[in-house]
Formats: C-alpha cells, sequence, structure tokens
C-alpha cells in the first residue's frame, strides 16, 4: 500500500491519497485545486473509491465537489460536521473576504470510534474533536500510518479558535487515541511534512506537561 501527499489550496492544506496494488484509491481532504487532484487520478490510473473527511473547514474542502462529481463516488464526514459544507459560516469560509466555501452534503457520516471497509482498504476512524467539534482521524493499521488532519502536526497542534474549538478536547484526543497508537505509526497531517507518534511523543513542545 502507498500513499502520496498533496498540497493544494490557498493555504496549502494537505491532501492525500492511499492507494492499493490493484491501483484503487481513497482521497482525503480535497482543499482546492480541483483540476491537479483529477489530473493527477487520470495519470496514475488510479481507481478513486471514496473522498474522506477530516474534517470541514474550507481549506479541506474546496474541491470536493469538484473530485466527487468528476468520479462519481461517496465522501465521508463525521456527523458533527454535517451541516458545514453547506453552510460558510460554519466552515469557516464565511470570514475570508471574496470567498465562500460549499459543498453538497456528505454522503455517509461517521458517529465515532469504529471501522470502515472501502473495497481493499480497512481504516479505523477515531473521532479527535478539540479543533473541530467532528474531527476525525484514519488510522491505517496495515500501512502503518495516520491521517490526522489538523489535530496533530510535527511539532505543533491543531488552532482551537474557531467555531466549536476547544483546546483541553483537543489535547485529550490527541493523548487517548493518537499518542496511545505504536510509536513507529506515520502521522499523515494537514498542513507540513509527515511526522511519527515517538517523535511527537518525545519533542512537541504543545504535548509537555499536559496530563489527563
Amino acid at each position: 500500500m502507498k500513499w502520496r501527499r498533496m498540497p493544494v489550496g490557498p493555504i496549502q492544506a494537505n491532501a492525500y491519497f492511499l492507494i492499493s496494488e490493484d491501483q484503487s484509491c481513497l482521497i482525503f481532504d480535497p482543499g482546492g485545486e480541483g483540476d491537479k487532484i483529477n489530473r493527477y487520478i487520470k495519470e496514475k490510473g488510479l481507481k478513486p473509491l471514496a473522498i474522506l473527511l477530516t474534517h470541514a473547514h474550507f481549506d479541506h474542502i474546496g474541491a470536493l465537489d469538484d473530485v466527487r462529481d468528476k468520479w462519481n463516488i461517496p465522501v465521508y464526514l463525521h456527523q458533527k460536521e454535517k451541516e458545514w459544507l453547506t453552510d460558510s459560516s460554519l466552515n469557516g469560509s464565511g470570514l475570508l473576504r471574496g470567498i465562500e466555501v460549499t459543498a453538497k452534503p456528505a454522503d455517509h457520516l461517521i458517529e465515532g470510534d469504529g471501522e470502515l471497509n472501502i473495497g481493499p482498504f480497512h481504516l479505523e476512524t477515531l473521532f479527535t474533536p478539540g479543533h473541530s467539534p467532528g474531527s476525525v482521524s484514519y488510522y491505517v493499521r496495515d500501512a502503518d500510518l495516520v491521517i490526522s488532519g489538523d489535530v496533530l502536526f510535527q511539532g505543533g497542534i491543531g488552532r482551537t479558535d474557531l467555531h466549536g474549538g476547544d483546546q483541553e478536547t483537543l489535547l485529550t484526543s490527541i493523548h487517548e487515541k493518537l499518542l496511545t497508537l505504536p510509536e513507529h505509526t506515520l502521522v499523515l497531517s494537514g498542513h507540513g511534512p509527515e511526522t511519527d507518534v515517538q517523535t511527537e511523543q518525545d519533542q512537541n513542545p504543545f504535548l509537555n506537561g499536559f496530563s489527563l
């Protein structure tokens, strides 16, 4: 199983592709530049099966409908943010002058921790609120990676000053759901480079001294 990071959109949010041996793929957080995403899929001969959203902030959903409609695939999102795709005041784009990002509703709503089986892919959904009320991290045990959205970064954590954010909730999510994964697990973040669980346990200054 392979993965590919593709920074897209005005804030360079990371879209990800998870690719199986038969070229089936899952797409995570298509935040912008739909033509670029669709061109990559076509050039590599990928077979998209679904779009999975870590959360519904505008910089992670900007190309959602362009990609969904091109490949006629379903979208997964946590139920706590089911209204955010259609409401710019919730997804944050309403705060930006001249930018309003909306998309059609999600096809499938995630309710909490659980499992998803999509084609050859088996994922564990980890409910990791705090950056937003419906943030989800996707743990792929077979590939030793977790796609964390804007929950955990290399040397940082997600902001909590947007609608529904809460720092204590975020830190609890990180400690209970992400730092309990195997230390070698790659963390694929919503912005910036990848890291791993052990590095963040040892070096992340935002996590030092926090106790549950």
